[in-house]
């Protein structure tokens, strides 16, 4: 059965981007969220395998958002995304329960080799 993936991104674009990897690759896109409070709303409704979430978003970034979901549901699975490969981000999100980290410009074989590794 395809996993069921939550895209956060306050990008359009990169949503679509990311959207076509994962489709082209037999994985299900559940829903799609522009901030972090959307995030939060879209995986209480579509509980999905594995979220995407990017760090730098409006309303809410993704690292609050991330701890918010952890507090929701401890098994929750996370892959953050970034532009800023900063250092301090990585180490966050990671503290933060995240399992992955994918650096923007997405990378196709990148981005399925951690859902690989996070949901098979």
């Amino acid at each position: 059965m395809a996993k069921n993936i939550l895209i956060c991104d306050d990008a359009a674009f990169m949503r679509m981007m990311i959207k076509d990897i994962l489709t082209k690759n037999g994985y299900n896109v559940a829903a799609e969220a522009e901030n972090g409070v959307k995030a939060i709303e879209k995986y209480s409704e579509t509980k999905p395998d594995l979220v995407l979430m990017d760090i730098t978003m409006p309303e809410m970034d993704g690292i609050q958002a991330l701890k918010k979901i952890k507090e929701l549901d401890p098994g929750a699975s996370v892959i953050m995304c970034s532009a800023m490969g900063q250092q301090a981000m990585v180490i966050e999100s990671i503290q933060s329960g995240a399992k992955d980290f994918i650096v923007k410009p997405f990378q196709a074989d990148r981005v399925i080799e951690a859902v690989k590794k996070v949901v098979g």
